[in-house]
């Protein structure tokens, strides 16, 4: 069934749920409205700012921090590599937050959180102070996770991993391969942010040099064993680009990978290849906001399932990929659903509005080629110990050309549904 804009929105109204909140809370100032503050403007920031300030009636003074004034969802990236998009078509502003929303819409970096004073510091010099403080600040990478890669390295070898100017760079090195060239990616080990899904953008680039360079060859270095969607995509990958691409899994190495960017070549268990384009794409840990405030254990922030509160800190939502929930995908759909049930939970611990059971779902959907869309999805619960999987769907390898287009739509669908659902 095609996936509208009302279809969406209705699929995930019913969020949070009963758990230990406290009776509303006094304010940090002592007096006016109690004050949110939201940092990370993406699927899950967005999100719960909006519903925060919109369901609130006014109730609850919203702060969104966010850097950047133009923000590019990393979900639909892949296509615009693929020339299936326009940039601009995946970027969007805050403006209707703020003026429809009554939302104040900080650009800025925050850079400290004092969680016993609750105030947040920013870059600019300014200090807020929050009764209730919700992080979305997606992923950081792990440091030295690829030997020969840091950040310093991001030109030459691109992640493309948050999405704007890296997904311009990578889309033009692919380009301007010479004919026969190489194009190499280092996957990332489980868990990672999908979209952009690596196997995706895989296709995508595959589907640029099948038009542009034919002869060209894709080599994929991955630690894992297996992959989300994997059937489906090497049955694609055989039946569209036969040949072009080869994955080589830990069995044969992809768990030891070393880089130069400076010569531009790729060790897989000592075999040097020389590469014309290469994505590396390294293990990823929360936003470092998490760890300033003091409420990862290891990579991620643990949080409780029926509030999406930190594990460490009450007063503390944390939302999509930095969370450690449980059985969730870090993807932009999670986020979202994520973001409803700690919209609801913040409103009900500050205004005393009512708070209904917890409910999550998420789709994630891969386009491997031209009007061949596939999809993966589940409806998940929330337990004390987790976000727990309810039940799932995969597409099937073997599906008609009209049940593919169709599900490429649907995912269009979906995007047009979640962006407004975002930013208004």
């Amino acid at each position: 069934m095609k996936l509208n804009r009302r279809g969406f929105l209705g699929a995930t109204a019913g969020a949070a749920a009963a758990a230990s909140l406290s009776a509303p809370m006094a304010q940090a100032s002592g007096m006016g409205k109690p004050r949110v503050v939201v940092i990370g403007g993406g699927a899950g920031g967005a999100t719960c700012a909006r519903y925060i300030a919109k369901d609130s009636k006014g109730e609850i003074d919203v702060t969104l921090i966010e850097p950047t004034r133009t923000y590019y969802t990393c979900f639909f990236s892949n296509l615009y590599m693929a020339g299936f998009r326009e940039l601009g078509s995946i970027a969007h502003s805050y403006g209707k937050l703020a003026s429809e929303y009554g939302i104040n819409v900080v650009h800025d970096w925050a850079v400290n959180i004092d969680r016993e004073a609750k105030t947040v510091s920013l870059a600019g010099g300014a200090t807020l102070n929050y009764d209730r403080l919700v992080l979305s600040p997606g992923i950081d990478f792990v440091d030295g996770a690829v030997p020969g890669w840091d950040v310093t390295k991001q030109n030459m070898m691109p992640h493309a991993y948050k999405a704007g100017s890296q997904s311009e760079l990578l889309k033009a090195q692919v380009e301007a391969m010479p004919e026969g060239g190489t194009f190499a990616m280092v996957a990332p080990p489980n868990p990672f942010r999908c979209p952009p899904g690596p196997y995706e953008r895989i296709s995508m680039i595959a589907h640029i040099l099948k038009n542009k360079n034919p002869t060209a060859k894709i080599l994929i270095a991955d630690p894992k064993p297996k992959f989300s969607k994997q059937a489906l995509f090497q049955d694609g990958w055989s039946r569209h680009y036969d040949g072009m691409i080869e994955w080589v899994g830990p069995d044969f190495g992809g768990n030891n990978v070393e880089v130069n960017a400076d010569e531009m070549t790729v060790s897989i268990d000592g075999e040097v290849t020389k590469v014309d384009a290469c994505n590396v794409i390294p293990a990823m840990k929360a936003g470092r906001i998490c760890d300033m405030a003091g409420i990862t254990e290891g990579n991620w922030a643990p949080v409780i399932p029926h509030t999406m509160q930190s594990r460490v800190d009450e007063n503390i939502h944390v939302l999509g990929d930095a969370a450690n929930q449980g059985d969730m995908p870090k993807s932009g759909f999670a986020a979202n659903s994520q973001a409803k049930v700690a919209a609801m939970a913040v409103r009900s611990a500050l205004t005393g509005s009512k708070l209904f059971p917890a409910k999550f779902t998420n789709t994630c959907w891969s386009l491997i080629d031209e009007g061949d869309g596939v999809k993966v999805g589940a409806s998940y619960e929330a337990t004390d110990e987790k976000i727990a999987k309810v039940d799932g769907f995969i597409s099937q390898v073997g599906e008609d050309a009209e049940l593919r287009q169709a599900t490429f739509e649907e995912s269009v669908g979906w995007y047009q549904g979640i962006t407004s659902d975002m930013f208004g």
